[in-house]
């Protein structure tokens, strides 16, 4: 599907004020939305700053950035990447430190899941691809039609929490090969017995843990966490949206790690470890849209907004 082909596409930013808020925007600072996506989020911060400052825009979607490029118009510096190498990015933009804070969204567009050639959605059919980044080389249909029937079992187990996992797998591999998106939600809509307690498709949870696999999300997730801590300079603030508990205890668990100021065991009289506070956690419990937001835009309906500040370097206790 072409890009003039996709239906009209109004972007909806989740939790635009208060992601705005926990980033503290201040003048004259270096600002990165590492998942700039069709830029609601970027643009915000450039408008609510007057664009005094310098914005990076990271996507690994060279679709998206096309068309943001458009809208942006040289007002923000676009790399086409994944969050995982904000390192790499920030010297290629010249710069060393993340004055002023980091953004991450980390929803999957409505748009990418509107065009079937994606193949992200078991509601249209398209190729089983699934890929946000279609310079890589793997895809769902490789997965699907490759890996055996354990590895296939503990990715949907693990990464879609769907507990007819092996099931699931079985008949995927009595089954194959799949090359459609809607063959596959077919084969795994009767394989699930449906629910009154889960309205969703019988297909969301494997279809979730197979976009996870195929764009490795939370290894990418992890590294991007750790390196974007390091980043940030004292006083800039890091944000991440996260729309599901895996990526939301991956945030909890890598913030609450930063804000350790001693590893050593409980009982150790004295501090022999080198761990310094690094974050402090602003967000104790993550933020959630409000019931507003959650009706106007029902995909807000499970973002959690998570967010810590960088510490001033500590050289003892």
């Amino acid at each position: 599907m072409n890009e003039s082909e996709l239906p009209v596409f109004n972007h909806v930013p989740v939790m635009l004020d208060e992601a705005m808020e926990q980033l503290n925007l201040h003048p004259g600072k270096l600002w990165v939305d590492a998942t700039a996506g069709y830029g609601g989020h970027l643009q915000e911060m450039i408008k609510r700053l007057n664009g005094d400052g310098k914005f990076i825009g990271i996507d690994r979607d060279n679709q998206t950035l096309s068309l943001l490029k458009e809208k942006i118009s040289g007002k923000a510096n676009l790399f086409h990447a994944n969050y995982s190498d904000i390192e790499s990015v920030l010297e290629q933009a010249g710069e060393t430190q993340i004055t002023g804070g980091i953004l991450a969204d980390l929803g999957v567009s409505s748009r990418q899941l509107d065009d079937a050639d994606r193949g992200f959605s078991f509601l249209r059919d398209g190729p089983l691809d699934m890929r946000m980044d279609q310079t890589q080389a793997l895809t769902a249909e490789k997965i699907v039609n490759s890996y055996s029937e354990k590895e296939l079992a503990e990715i949907i187990f693990i990464y879609g929490e769907e507990r007819h996992s092996r099931r699931i797998a079985k008949r995927i591999v009595e089954n194959r090969p799949f090359k459609n998106t809607l063959e596959l939600a077919d084969l795994v809509r009767s394989c699930v017995r449906p629910s009154k307690f889960d309205e969703s498709h019988p297909a969301t949870r494997t279809f979730q843990a197979l976009r996870i696999e195929v764009n490795d999300e939370l290894g990418n997730l992890k590294s991007f966490l750790r390196k974007g801590i390091e980043l940030l300079a004292p006083g800039g603030r890091f944000v991440v949206i996260t729309f599901h508990s895996l990526e939301d205890r991956i945030v909890k668990q890598i913030f609450k790690e930063a804000a350790l100021n001693c590893i050593c065991p409980p009982r150790q009289p004295i501090c022999t470890c080198t761990k310094r506070s690094q974050l402090l956690v602003i967000t104790r419990k993550p933020i959630v849209a409000d019931i507003k937001e959650v009706l106007a835009n029902p995909r807000a309906r499970s973002a959690k907004l998570r967010a810590g500040e960088k510490l001033v370097s500590q050289e003892n206790h």
